[in-house]
């Protein structure tokens, strides 16, 4: 890498545009030695989950640049690798993310590969769909999914519509490297690849034909009579992104149209006004909603992310409104599934459920009461991409009935290789009228289950490394407990250490190192791929929920001052 002033000066020369140089030069003028390292002592890194990064001027930004160059890349695998290659895009409702668009429509085009490019925005589980429903080579998704307003993200998928393999982010990569931004990146005008048939709308017919497998996935066995006794009221927020229309369509089409807009959070908004971390895993995203659900009073709150791939749920609890964790919701889901399937004589016992190796414990117990397969695989849907993937490859989709991951993503069938916030909110609305009828809510089904199965708790802590001393001190802590590990935690004595890296249970090398605690509990520790932050998992079993958390509460100090 070359020294940073360096970089700047050869960005400050080469930049065509107006915005990105206007911030070069005040960067140079103001002598921000933070601001000009932070924008350049690292190349945006490419990897499965393509880029992500903030907006801005900088090898370490995303910008036309940046995009551009990781599109060239993209291009030279695509063309050494299928004849006449294609690719389907789309984008969220972030900012940028028309610029984006065209500008990697534009290079691909100039490279000879043909784009299918979504007119408006769209969920990300669109994009799975329209990279398999059109047969495309692949497919790119502008979004940084519930980061900050200041995000984007460049994300890949695989002609399977699965985020890229391993194998093809490392020769995407070393494209990358091999080519400059300013010199080696072909390009033509946008307007005129679509008038050369080099860019191509996608049509309605492909996202008519996504709502209708949505909705084939539907697993409820309520009557008309038993839905009309139990209407669902709900508030829905696609937190300003790309989840109103998807959402409602599917919804509607299945009986549910008692629907509650939150306002403020309705027309896409890159800016997210109101909430700074649009991430329905937190309480200040779901605000707004729980405030209007104070005066409708529905039956629950239901938040999409700004791609559509991850859903939130809240119910009543009360005086005030509960939170349903990522792993509360895919268990509550994968009993529901279970519950309805061996409802219309389905054999369970040659059925697959997929999660990941930091997802809920609990799982295990339903998998034992209902009989089906459990694998577990990395963090990352694209894990459980390729697990249906394989299934299919088997001729043995049909055995795949539901897949999940602690951070609110969900899918029940075959028809996307990604987390898919649409299919969860027609599932969780039709399970919340399967309880109706019960005279309970979601928040109390999950209660009897943790009676039922046992206090299973589940939290999960990032903790932040930003800046250009962030990854080296991420390196510095994972090494560390690798070369000492800690012999107890929260009192309790590590009885086991499981280090990913050096591959386990057949599952790819992953840097995620997991401590066995006494008594069954336990901690994983994962860097984050896309953002500078090490993520905690942890795990505890109690006699009730006062026990668990307790168990929770001290693991997370302990770990903490580990991270530290």
């Amino acid at each position: 890498m070359a020294d940073v002033h360096e970089l700047l000066e050869t960005w400050i020369a080469n930049v065509k545009d107006e915005e990105l140089l206007a911030e070069l030069t005040q960067m140079k003028e103001s002598g921000d030695e933070n601001a000009i390292t932070d924008a350049f002592f690292q190349d945006l890194a490419f990897g499965t989950a393509g880029l992500r990064g903030t907006i801005g001027a900088g090898t370490n930004r995303m910008n036309i640049y940046t995009v551009g160059r990781a599109t060239q890349g993209f291009a030279n695998y695509l063309n050494a690798t299928f004849e006449n290659p294609t690719v389907a895009i789309a984008r969220d409702s972030r900012n940028k993310g028309e610029l984006f668009v065209k500008t990697t429509a534009a290079i691909l085009a100039a490279n000879g590969v043909t784009a299918y490019v979504y007119p408006k925005i769209s969920p990300v589980p669109t994009l799975s769909w329209a990279t398999r429903y059109l047969k495309c080579s692949g497919g790119i998704c502008m979004t940084a999914s519930h980061n900050p307003a200041p995000y984007n993200g460049y994300k890949a998928y695989g002609p399977d519509g699965c985020q890229i393999t391993s194998e093809a982010a490392a020769a995407i990569s070393a494209a990358m490297e091999a080519t400059n931004p300013f010199t080696d990146v072909k390009t033509m005008d946008f307007d005129e690849a679509v008038a050369q048939g080099l860019v191509k709308w996608i049509d309605d017919e492909c996202l008519d034909a996504y709502y209708d497998a949505v909705v084939d996935k539907s697993v409820s066995a309520l009557t008309p009579e038993q839905v009309e006794a139990a209407p669902l009221k709900l508030v829905y927020t696609p937190l300003n992104g790309t989840g109103l229309i998807p959402v409602t369509t599917v919804l509607n089409k299945v009986g549910i149209t008692d629907i509650t807009i939150v306002p403020e959070q309705k027309d896409p908004d890159g800016n997210f006004p109101t909430c700074p971390y649009p991430n329905p895993e937190i309480r200040e995203a779901m605000q707004k909603g729980i405030d209007l659900c104070q005066e409708v009073k529905p039956d629950l709150l239901l938040a999409t992310d700004p791609d559509a791939d991850r859903v939130g749920v809240a119910c009543a609890d009360g005086d005030d409104y509960t939170l349903l964790t990522g792993n509360e919701m895919g268990v509550l889901l994968l009993d529901y599934i279970c519950k309805m399937r061996a409802a219309r004589g389905e054999d369970l016992k040659n059925k697959v459920a997929v999660t990941t190796i930091v997802s809920s414990a609990m799982v295990d117990a339903l998998a034992e009461e209902y009989g089906f397969e459990l694998r577990r695989c990395l963090t990352g849907f694209k894990y459980i991409g390729d697990i249906i993937t394989g299934l299919s490859d088997a001729g043995e989709v049909d055995r795949f009935i539901f897949g999940f991951e602690e951070s609110y993503g969900y899918l029940s069938g075959d028809h996307v290789r990604d987390k898919d916030a649409v299919n969860a909110s027609m599932l969780i609305c039709q399970m919340a009228q399967y309880y109706k009828l019960q005279g309970i809510n979601l928040v109390q089904a999950m209660r009897a289950l943790y009676e039922k199965y046992g206090y299973y708790h589940n939290k999960t802590i990032s903790l932040s490394y930003p800046g250009a001393d962030g990854a080296a001190k991420m390196a510095g802590i994972m090494a560390g407990l690798r070369e000492t590990a800690p012999t107890e935690i929260a009192g309790a004595k590590v009885e086991g250490v499981v280090d990913y890296e050096t591959g386990v249970n057949g599952l790819p090398k992953a840097n995620v190192i997991e401590f066995d605690l006494e008594g069954g509990d336990k901690a994983i520790v994962r860097p984050s791929g896309t953002e500078p932050k090490i993520k905690l998992y942890i795990f505890a079993k109690g006699v009730d929920a006062a026990a668990a958390d307790a168990q929770i509460d001290a693991i997370e100090a302990a770990g903490r001052e580990l991270l530290s």
